[in-house]
């Protein structure tokens, strides 16, 4: 035992100093090191290449156009970008009607009235008009409605990109539906909001699957 001792006791050598220290960097090799958050990477992000956008043919028998919140709360000259997707709206939302297509609103819960909805793209007033959170899914009849009129594919525009268009269309898509997206169509008071949602829809799991990024020209009935 005291032989033990003794030896136990005895300072490393330099041979036996190195050995240790080879051993100590080994091992600090295989521990992969821990990655900062996004918060620390932020300025080195690279933008990705845009999506693609594809050219579309609609059945209207089939398909609803969901003009979501484009009201004078959210798109009046302090939100300039919604603003401007009104007319690609409005051209949309003529070309639907004419094909006798589903055609649903939305308002976002608060003070709002129906009323609120900009003039160049009103209900008529025989359409149906939902109150909801971004997801116009949760606490609303819409998948209810859709279904009902044997509809498959939805085309989510308005505003804003970032609320109701990603929530509603990313949950459109987990149910089963196919989603056709005209990124001309769908607004936010920020262009980095309106890039990543456009890149999300394209790139997230499971969502690209039943989704199509267009643009309201690039669509035919």
């Amino acid at each position: 035992m005291k032989q033990r001792r003794k030896f136990l006791s005895r300072p490393l050598t330099t041979v036996g100093a190195a050995a240790a220290i080879a051993l100590a960097s080994t091992l600090a090799a295989a521990v992969p090191a821990i990655a900062a958050s996004i918060i620390n990477d932020w300025s080195t992000v690279q933008v990705p290449p845009p999506p693609k956008l594809e050219p579309v043919t609609i059945n209207p028998k089939t398909t609803a156009l969901l003009v979501l919140d484009i009201v004078k709360q959210l798109c009046n000259e302090k939100a300039p970008r919604c603003l401007a997707t009104v007319p690609q709206v409005a051209k949309l939302l003529q070309e639907a009607r004419a094909n006798h297509m589903l055609v649903v609103y939305t308002l976002f819960l608060g003070p709002d009235q129906i009323g609120d909805v900009l003039p160049d793209v009103k209900p008529t007033g025989s359409e149906p008009v939902l109150r909801a959170v971004p997801d116009k899914f949760i606490g609303t009849d819409l998948e209810k409605i859709l279904k009902a009129h044997h509809i498959t594919t939805v085309i989510p525009v308005g505003t804003v990109a970032n609320g109701a268009i990603l929530y509603t269309a990313s949950h459109a898509a987990q149910l089963g539906f196919n989603v056709v997206l005209p990124v001309d169509g769908m607004s936010s008071q920020s262009t980095y909001a309106e890039q990543y949602v456009a890149w999300n829809m394209a790139n997230a799991p499971v969502i690209p699957l039943h989704v199509k990024l267009t643009a309201v020209d690039q669509m035919k009935f």
